[in-house]
């Protein structure tokens, strides 16, 4: 082995990093980087813990009044926040390495969080709610797009899916741990700071784990030029890997290739600019489609006729629908083309928003968005963690997923109004439903007309934009 890596060194196109770790077997190494990585996703959950903070500054301690400004700018505070850490977050990460922005976004969400813990009022409150959201946005583009690099292009669908299955679990447990708080009998001027301070102490945890257990991407390092780090980090994997294996490793089969830096303004030219309009797109349509599905749909059928406890109820059953799809989507992940799993799940998603929004009954209601939750999720984890991820070059893989990302989250600040005009229209909650399709039908066609095919592809053969 040490005579093909000099062989390969040797050449003007870098140390194979890519072909070295794509050949690698399934191993222990790569379930630590991925439980590494998912345990991070899990823990970050400021935007977990935004509904139960607001009912208790609302309804409880009257921080936030019904029908104010100051309620409205709650989320919208957030995904601002969130919208520039995307935006700034990427171009940094490919910058400075993955590794140490993702400890720097940590340490941003970290502080902010602490921050909002101890805020003496809601206006330094919100100044933190910002800055978590700057952090977030930013730590989810490099933890998603990041972990395509160290794992094999012909299974990274499946671990990246298992990443997204294991990070879209906070939602119910931020839940669980706020019902818990609350059976405590604490007082709810601590019961929102509680909340807070948990995912900060998890945070820390995470930090900790990662800058000791997770090197910096062999791939990242090559493509900076860094040739011998880069050798340095992937032979010492290769003997680990080895190690456990008990086996000799399979032969390097596949020639050098070279490797580009490209400046940011590469997004918005030649084969990058369809690649960062697609991106974008698939983007603008989970955010839409799942921001109507989590904040509407207890409204949705409230106006449909039902109590605020039977649309509650509905609305949580309906929820299960989120695992359940991702822990599918993990299964077929590999199997299916990218470019056609697109245009499948927003068909399904398109079929079943027109379904949904024509049933009256409970059971039938229930069902309905039970299954399209499910296949919303589905293309949740398709979206955000594999498809728009895994399409850039290793110089701009950052920046291009943070762009397109920035751009799904711009969305989400102006689809709920025409939500709103939609829903006190004259098709009522059905046009809601009917829109959600219309949107999925809108994507699936950009999609097959304009998508890149990434399934099974080497991050350098993605990168290849020549």
């Amino acid at each position: 082995m040490r005579k093909e890596r000099e062989l390969i060194m040797g050449t003007k196109k870098g140390a194979n990093i890519g072909a070295r770790l794509d050949r690698l077997p399934n191993s222990g190494w790569h379930i630590k980087m991925w439980l590494v990585t998912a345990f991070a996703l899990l823990v970050c959950w400021s935007n977990g813990i935004g509904g139960s903070v607001q009912n208790i500054l609302l309804n409880e301690l009257h921080w936030l009044e019904p029908g104010t400004k100051l309620l409205a700018m709650w989320g919208t505070t957030y995904t601002a926040g969130q919208l520039f850490g995307a935006l700034v977050g990427g171009p940094i990460g490919d910058k400075i390495g993955r590794k140490k922005s993702i400890l720097l976004y940590e340490i941003i969400h970290i502080i902010a969080m602490i921050g909002g813990a101890v805020a003496p009022n809601v206006y330094v409150l919100y100044v933190f709610r910002l800055v978590q959201g700057f952090g977030l946005g930013a730590l989810l583009v490099v933890l998603f797009a990041g972990f395509t690099e160290y794992v094999p292009g012909r299974n990274r669908g499946v671990w990246s899916s298992r990443n997204s299955f294991i990070g879209n679990w906070a939602h119910p447990i931020c839940n669980g741990i706020a019902f818990l708080i609350v059976t405590t009998g604490v007082s709810y001027s601590m019961n929102w700071r509680i909340q807070y301070m948990i995912p900060s102490v998890l945070s820390i945890i995470a930090s900790i784990i990662i800058a000791k257990k997770l090197p910096e991407s062999p791939r990242w390092l090559e493509s900076q030029g860094r040739v011998e780090e880069a050798d340095a980090i992937l032979t010492k994997i290769e003997k680990e890997i080895e190690a456990s294996t008990g086996k000799p490793l399979p032969p390097v089969t596949e020639e050098p290739k070279e490797v580009k830096q490209l400046p940011y303004s590469a997004l918005f030219k030649g084969k990058l600019l369809r690649r960062t309009i697609v991106g974008s797109l698939v983007l603008i349509g989970m955010n839409t489609i799942q921001y109507t599905l989590m904040t509407w749909m207890p409204s949705l059928l409230k106006s449909m006729g039902y109590d605020t406890s039977q649309s509650q109820f509905m609305t949580m059953f309906g929820l299960f629908g989120a695992p359940f799809g991702i822990f599918i989507a993990s299964l077929i992940m590999d199997k299916i083309p990218r470019r056609v799993m697109g245009v499948i799940l927003l068909a399904a998603m398109a079929v079943l928003g027109v379904i949904t929004g024509q049933q009256t009954t409970m059971t039938a209601l229930i069902v309905t968005t039970f299954l399209l939750n499910t296949v919303i999720y589905m293309y949740v984890c398709y979206a955000s963690a594999v498809y728009v991820p895994e399409m850039w070059p290793t110089s701009a893989k950052m920046s291009g997923s943070g762009f397109c990302n920035a751009i799904g989250r711009v969305s989400n600040i102006f689809f709920p109004f025409l939500v709103t005009s939609v829903a006190a229209g004259s098709m009522g909650s059905t046009g809601v439903f009917v829109l959600i399709s219309i949107v999925a039908v809108v994507i699936a066609i950009c999609i097959l007309i304009f998508g890149v095919e990434t399934r099974g592809e080497s991050v350098e053969d993605i990168g290849n934009v020549d």
